[in-house]
């Protein structure tokens, strides 16, 4: 299956009703097969206010049918600046398994990147309860934080950006008033408990192909309590390069896990 990708920066506040119209139902039409309810929740509104915050990339098909989105949120942070959610990505299940969320989410950022800031960085934001996710965040991104590849604590830039979403834009990530941060493993506790997000953790259709991965964020997770991962990092040209050599890292991750004991 071959793609056609584009991308939407800020759609709500240039295109005309009908481009509008038409870009929602394309997202609602992808969203359905996605959700067993579509929630009323990010750019699945479908308005023009839900979609002037975003950037949006949609997948057609050589025929023209709607295959997968993501849509990201603009988040103005105070001494960091304008960073991105990454937010909600849905992918039709008979696309599945072709990268198409990486294609997607590249698409996206390396357009914005390009227009913005080429030569500077992106800070991104990421919140799911979902093992792919996170893993594919942790591969794809730099200074991720919690990941696998970052020693230590969370830097300052880290923090402030965590600390802002948890005060200010719950609302632009779905997490609910109840919901408690955990400032040390950064997850929130319970923020998606009985929601259409609440994934099994045995599900193996949610799991990353990287087993290293899936094991680092179930354990810093409580699956039944509805727990999700805020992941924090940045992306910028030369990530690409650090995917590959990131990716050698998972396989020696892989291996110590498996053979603890020879220490491989």
């Amino acid at each position: 299956m071959n793609f056609v990708i584009e991308a939407y920066q800020e759609p709500g506040r240039i295109l005309s009703d009908k481009s509008i119209n038409d870009l929602a139902q394309n997202i609602r039409e992808i969203a359905g097969e996605c959700f067993h309810e579509l929630p009323e929740y990010q750019a699945i509104i479908g308005t023009r206010e839900a979609l002037s915050n975003k950037l949006i990339a949609l997948a057609k098909d050589e025929n023209g049918t709607p295959q997968g989105f993501c849509s990201m949120v603009f988040l103005d942070i105070e001494n960091v600046g304008r960073i991105l959610h990454l937010g909600l990505t849905c992918v039709r299940p008979e696309a599945r398994g072709k990268r198409l969320t990486h294609l997607l989410i590249k698409k996206a950022l390396t357009g914005y990147l390009f227009k913005q800031n080429p030569f500077g960085k992106i800070w991104i934001s990421n919140c799911a309860g979902v093992l792919s996710s996170l893993g594919n965040v942790a591969m794809h991104f730099e200074q991720v934080y919690p990941s696998p590849f970052y020693a230590g604590r969370p830097g300052a830039a880290h923090l402030t950006i965590a600390r802002a979403i948890n005060d200010q834009f719950r609302q632009e990530m779905y997490i609910p008033e109840n919901a408690v941060l955990d400032e040390q493993k950064f997850v929130f506790r319970g923020s998606v408990k009985d929601t259409v997000f609440h994934k099994e953790k045995n599900d193996l259709a949610y799991h990353h192909r990287k087993s290293g991965l899936n094991r680092f964020y179930a354990n810093i997770m409580n699956f039944e309590q509805g727990d999700e991962v805020l992941q924090i990092g940045y992306f910028r040209m030369i990530s690409l390069i650090k995917y590959i050599l990131r990716r050698r890292k998972v396989k020696q991750i892989n291996r110590r896990q498996e053979h603890p004991v020879l220490g491989l």
